[in-house]
């Protein structure tokens, strides 16, 4: 293990508490002024790790997958991966080592073949093709809530939309749908008691309550899926990712169950959870910010620049992980071969060197080169679908009711990788 340059400031980004209260923007202001690269110790239950929360530096290690590889994990110390680690492993349910085989945790060249199988479904002329069916999917949602004078935003209406488009490319029947819902939050909100369902009140909120929860969510979400592979075996759909993912081949050969397993666990869990949190975080700033919000109500043609602003300001994702397969140097810093690397986006998204004024909310934002989709081997395979979803949500909750506003405090999830809200109360006029 490399000496760390600076380990002495009072800053531990594996504290979940950090950014459950908020206090997170200051720690990364803090670490990008004085300790860019900066060696995070481990605990009994992790290991330590370096964190880089400079925009040039995520640049950096996201385009050179030869000495940062993604194959050893890519969810840092916390409150999810451990549970991960082990499915990944062979240790989940089922025993397969499952998690190895995603798209998100294979290095090139194996990942490049991999991640053309599905690109076809994730096109901008893919993703445009189906702008009318998510405008009337979104429809559907807010005819759901029209007659009521409040509701939880999170809850009701933005966790809503991209699960039934996700769920809808993929042939999960509605039915399941809250069954998908359900296990998401098991899986990357493992950490939080709110989600430990299956657990008595005493043993919530422990690592170990953690790894138990994440590994049901895991575990039942695989199993769907290895039902719905003997169904699409028997009855193809046409046009269906399952199906097509039966169908395909890597280097002349089928892809294995646990390949398309781990597919189908990709698509699901980052299909609905990321972009539920970019509406939510989204809402959430326009409310804080009501000139930003007056501002878009009144001209929505600002729509495309308000949805890169809100990606930015929000970061759904808040980091991912490499591991360093020599030794290399980042402001100086030598990082051994096998140091973990951690890159944090919300950081890199307001980077006084790359932003101009970064804490200041602004729809009219340009440039704005955000990396809040990752960037590199790994940028996020359903950008498009998110950027879609987004901005047709906000379409059509604007023009139905622009008078939409907080009505409570906002609940964030107990996580340092997913920037979520699990809940936020919102209250409006009833359409008549």
């Amino acid at each position: 293990m490399t000496a760390p340059l600076s380990t002495d400031l009072d800053i531990d980004l594996n504290d979940p508490t950090l950014f459950l209260e908020g206090r997170a923007h200051d720690a990364f202001r803090r670490l990008r002024r004085e300790a860019p690269v900066h060696w995070n110790p481990g605990t009994e239950t992790s290991n330590g790790f370096w964190s880089l929360t400079k925009y040039e530096d995520l640049l950096f290690v996201s385009r050179r997958p030869d000495l940062f590889i993604s194959s050893k994990g890519i969810a840092g110390p916390g409150l999810r991966p451990a549970a991960m680690a082990q499915f990944q492993a062979g240790n989940g349910p089922g025993g397969g080592a499952v998690g190895n085989a995603s798209i998100i945790t294979i290095d090139p060249p194996r990942h490049v073949k991999m991640r053309r199988l599905v690109n076809k479904g994730f096109t901008p002329r893919a993703v445009n093709a189906m702008e009318g069916q998510i405008r009337d999917l979104t429809n559907e949602i807010l005819d759901d809530i029209a007659a009521k004078d409040s509701c939880d935003f999170v809850v009701d209406i933005s966790s809503k939309l991209p699960l039934a488009v996700i769920c809808g490319m993929m042939g999960v029947e509605r039915e399941h749908w809250q069954l998908m819902f359900d296990l998401t939050n098991k899986v990357l909100g493992s950490g939080d008691p709110e989600y430990q369902t299956e657990l008595t009140e005493e043993e919530r909120g422990s690592p170990e309550a953690a790894r138990a929860t994440a590994m049901a969510g895991v575990g039942r979400m695989i199993g769907y899926f290895r039902e719905t592979l003997e169904k699409r075996r028997a009855h193809p759909i046409e046009g269906d990712l399952v199906s097509i993912l039966l169908e395909s081949e890597v280097d002349g050969e089928r892809l294995t169950e646990a390949d398309i397993l781990a597919f189908c666990f990709l698509l699901i869990v980052a299909g609905n959870e990321t972009t539920r949190n970019g509406i939510s975080g989204g809402l959430l700033a326009l409310c804080e910010h009501p000139a930003e919000k007056k501002k878009l109500i009144d001209d929505i043609s600002l729509i495309d620049t308000a949805v890169e602003e809100i990606l930015r300001w929000s970061s759904p994702v808040m980091h991912m992980a490499r591991e360093a397969t020599e030794e290399v140097e980042i402001r100086g810093q030598k990082i051994s071969a096998g140091d973990r690397v951690i890159m944090w986006y919300p950081s890199a998204n307001r980077d006084e060197d790359i932003f101009e004024d970064p804490y200041r909310f602004d729809i009219r934002r340009t440039p704005n080169e955000h990396i809040a989709f990752g960037i590199g081997e790994h940028f996020c395979l359903g950008s498009g679908f998110a950027r879609k979803e987004i901005r047709l949500m906000f379409e059509e909750l604007f023009r139905r009711f622009p008078g939409i506003e907080l009505d409570g405090e906002a609940e964030r999830l107990r996580s340092n990788f997913i920037g979520g809200i699990k809940h936020l109360p919102v209250r409006f006029t009833p359409e008549r």
